[in-house]
């Protein structure tokens, strides 16, 4: 029974202190009353967990705030130099391995090209443990200390870490296996658009969203629904990518015919450019390079710009079929390929959209292009060992 009530009394604890942290990390500094309003604990409750944390070293204090005829309150915000974190983005085209501060602010990067098709995935496991060795070199820290390495790949990762990725050529691939020998820190893995969604809910162009459709555009295409809460943010995944948007129509790579992956993806888009009449031979060897020279030659009239249209078109297409059947408020395009064709296309992908999306539900969403720069995935696959870190309470 004394077994049962400790455990009891540690998991209460345990609540308060993720309560408030969690209040602090994803909407910044407070005073204690606006804690206790924030989380409903008591003033007394509220005072001991912030002791707590602030003995830890996750919290400290941050100024004082004038209020209307009473004493000033102390603001209380999360430090940064608690601890960092690494992130990896598992891509088609590229490994990059980024360190963060434990608040997501950017330390370091590693990027390493890699050849597309059907990587070994022992050299890319290789990669990722060079990678976190170079980042933590150049900001003087020591690997075995980081609070922990998130990994995100472009498929399903199942219970026992073996990974399913098509567009890599991975079925049932044991890479947390080939990992964790090498990785002093606690790892994490998941599916990449997964922890862009909650990256871009907490630190991008979706805070503030009640429900946020975060679309990955890359090789591949995949989408997260990331709904937010005062307590926090779920973000999950779907094969949006693997939607038909044409009967029949262009082979995926999935089997299946008519795939948006098949029309949006940046293999995709080169390939429909190559079949235009005049096409100019794109410059560059890799698939950035040349999706990056194909947008180039888009902002003047020919196969280029015939092509960008073509793929907007069917962007909108399959954004309208998310904002139907999803009504989320907000919809972000990122990944490298937003990133590229995103200042070119927006206007006409809304276009697309809004004459798709049903009538009351037009004006409804917001289509804007993610915040998060060119470290994005790496960023969202940070947040693996921070929201760890969160839902424990800062243990």
């Amino acid at each position: 029974m004394k077994r049962d009530v400790g455990r009891t009394t540690r998991d209460l604890r345990r609540h308060n202190r993720t309560s408030v942290l969690t209040r602090l990390y994803l909407h910044g500094p407070a005073s204690r009353f606006d804690l206790m309003r924030a989380t409903g604990l008591s003033s007394a409750t509220v005072s001991n967990v912030v002791t707590g944390l602030v003995g830890d070293g996750l919290v400290a204090e941050a100024g004082l705030l004038d209020s209307d005829g009473g004493r000033p309150r102390t603001l209380l915000e999360v430090r940064p130099g608690f601890g960092q974190v690494a992130g990896v983005d598992i891509g088609e085209t590229h490994v990059q391995v980024g360190l963060f501060d434990w608040t997501l602010d950017t330390l370091a990067t590693a990027t390493y090209p890699m050849d597309e098709g059907r990587p070994d995935p022992a050299l890319l496991a290789g990669l990722v443990t060079a990678g976190i060795e170079e980042v933590t070199a150049k900001a003087g820290t020591d690997s075995a200390a980081l609070l922990g390495v998130g990994v995100g790949v472009p498929g399903a990762v199942l219970p026992d870490g073996r990974v399913h990725a098509p567009t890599l050529g991975w079925s049932g691939v044991p890479f947390d296996g080939l990992l964790r020998p090498h990785i002093a820190a606690p790892l994490h893995l998941d599916n990449c658009a997964r922890t862009l969604g909650q990256a871009e809910m907490w630190r991008g162009a979706g805070r503030g969203a009640e429900r946020a459709i975060v679309a990955l555009l890359a090789v591949g295409v995949g989408a997260a629904v990331a709904t937010g809460s005062p307590g926090g943010v779920t973000s999950t995944t779907s094969e949006w990518g693997h939607t038909v948007v044409e009967k029949g129509g262009a082979p995926c790579r999935c089997g299946s015919r008519g795939c948006l992956e098949a029309y949006v993806g940046a293999d995709a888009i080169l390939a429909h450019h190559e079949q235009q009449p005049g096409a100019a031979e794109l410059r560059g060897s890799g698939t950035e390079q040349r999706l990056a020279a194909l947008v180039a030659d888009a902002r003047r009239p020919g196969a280029a710009a015939d092509t960008v249209r073509w793929a907007a078109g069917y962007l909108g297409v399959g954004i309208a079929n998310l904002v139907n059947l999803l009504s989320p408020d907000r919809v972000i395009l990122s990944g490298w390929v937003s990133a590229l064709l995103g200042p070119e296309v927006l206007p006409a992908v809304r276009e697309v959209m809004d004459r798709h999306v049903l009538d009351y539900m037009t004006g409804g969403t917001v289509l804007e292009l993610g915040r998060l720069g060119q470290e994005a995935v790496a960023l969202g696959a940070a947040t693996l060992p921070v929201h760890e870190l969160l839902t424990a309470g800062g243990r």
